[in-house]
């Protein structure tokens, strides 16, 4: 018995309390093994890590001493438009040298065309320096195709249809480029590591090398990710911390309307979006986008309101459309197209209760807007719930006329942030009258020359617009 106890101490023996698991997504700790990580949700990525000893030891000598702060020469680190200027707004001005930028998206949404732009408008302004495209995807000549029908062929502009990441690497290294881009990250693989195309340990070593190579170099790197099905990026989550910038291409396929956000910026403003029109040759920037999201029409249509809604800091005009047809059915149908549908509900349940709309209970009820735009926020609450009546009750809204507000369940009107900016956008598109909520925090916040009414509640504003209280 003593030699069996005596054994059993010999061996490998490990704190009851000490973690034994870790993610290999987030680096989530624990001390038994799960399923799914419950820090970063995935599943799988829960292993057991053996005995960590510390193996990198201090260089004895040093490639770049330590400086002092204001000896730093941060002229490196400014930004170099790129001729896009949409790109360059929601960037922060352009592209930094050194700079590792992430750009995502769904598939056929444009990515690859708005990249070739960029690097032609690159190769062309800086022509003493080269610009890389490495495709993973596609052949050099399906690229060039594109080039050509984009307008997108410049002298300084490389092509290079690669998967392998040292070959990648190798390519870097004889062009010494002032750009790289890779499309996609998720199609490159490196013979040094195990693992499939797209897996996590490839992703982390084409990143990590890439990113080596874009800060020894002081080389803008723009990595092209695929995203899930939900529209989160493809990969580890540790991908997009480790990038400088993270941009979001989004846009419906149905649509030509491409909006570009960024998600995450370490050298400019996140709340910016950029707007594009999707056609034959290529992405055009489009500095004024509201007239895609307006009708045509001049007569006024009962069941149209125009709103003025907030993308980051830009004001983007938009119109619903709301269509409420008589029901045999016993459930009425509901349809929604643009806008959150639970929202709408919510307000025709609103409309009837607080604003004794009740045949609405017996109707179907159609709500849309106007060139594909999608509306989730909730100032646009206000020009639903008028559109909806206007188009129950067979009464035009008035001429030049906008609105917006927050609904609440009670039927009141609550204020929304931005009112003095969507009021100027909204006097300069040529509109004369609004309605905005009560309370405003923003002081003198009507423009000159235009007619802002304050409303407390829905009834208030269904009264002003629906009953002779406003002329158009």
């Amino acid at each position: 018995m003593a030699t069996r106890t005596a054994s059993r101490s010999t061996g490998k023996s490990r704190s009851k309390g000490s973690p034994s698991f870790e993610c290999t997504e987030c680096g989530w700790q624990t001390v038994k093994w799960v399923g799914r990580c419950p820090e970063c949700q995935a599943w799988g990525s829960v292993e057991e890590k053996g005995q960590v000893t510390a193996r990198t030891t201090a260089a004895s000598q040093l490639a770049q001493p330590a400086r002092v702060i204001h000896e730093v020469d941060a002229s490196e680190a400014e930004f170099r438009p790129t001729s896009i200027g949409e790109l360059d707004r929601v960037l922060g001005g352009g592209l930094v040298p050194g700079a590792v930028i992430l750009m995502a998206g769904e598939p056929g949404v444009g990515k690859s065309t708005l990249l070739l732009q960029v690097a032609s408008a690159v190769a062309r302004a800086h022509p003493d320096s080269p610009v890389l495209y490495l495709t993973g995807e596609e052949s050099a000549a399906q690229v060039k195709k594109r080039a050509e029908r984009i307008d997108a062929i410049s002298d300084g502009l490389y092509l290079a249809a690669e998967s392998d990441l040292g070959q990648a690497l190798g390519q870097v290294e004889k062009l010494s480029p002032q750009l790289t881009i890779m499309d996609s990250v998720q199609t490159f693989s490196s013979a040094e590591v195990d693992g499939a195309p797209g897996g996590v340990t490839q992703i982390r070593e084409v990143t990590a090398s890439m990113i080596e190579s874009a800060k020894r170099r002081n080389m803008t790197m723009i990595l092209v990710g695929h995203v899930t099905k939900d529209g989160s990026i493809a990969g580890p989550r540790m991908l997009e911390h480790l990038v400088d910038v993270v941009c979001q291409f989004e846009g419906d396929r149905h649509s030509r309307l491409r909006l570009l956000r960024a998600v995450k910026n370490r050298y400019g403003p996140t709340d910016d979006v950029g707007c594009f029109d999707l056609n034959e040759d290529g992405l055009t920037s489009l500095a004024d986008p509201s007239g895609l999201f307006v009708s045509a029409m001049t007569e006024r249509v009962p069941g149209t309101c125009i709103t003025i809604t907030l993308e980051g800091r830009r004001p983007l005009t938009a119109e619903v459309q709301a269509l409420v047809a008589e029901s045999q059915a016993a459930q009425p149908r509901r349809a929604v197209s643009g806008l959150d549908s639970p929202r709408v509900s919510m307000l025709l349940a609103v409309l009837q209760r607080r604003a004794k709309l009740t045949a609405l209970m017996k109707s179907e009820a159609y709500v849309a807007t106007v060139g594909g735009v999608k509306i989730t926020e909730p100032a646009a609450d206000l020009s639903i719930a008028l559109a909806v009546a206007s188009a129950a009750l067979e009464k035009p809204l008035p001429n030049r006329f906008v609105a917006f507000g927050e609904v609440g369940l009670a039927g009141e009107v609550r204020p929304v942030p931005g009112l003095r900016q969507r009021l100027e956008e909204a006097q300069r598109l040529g509109f004369t009258h609004a309605i905005v909520p009560r309370k405003s925090t923003e002081k003198d916040a009507a423009p000159e020359g235009m007619r802002v009414r304050e409303v407390g509640s829905l009834a208030e504003a269904l009264n002003l617009v629906l009953d002779g209280g406003q002329s158009g």
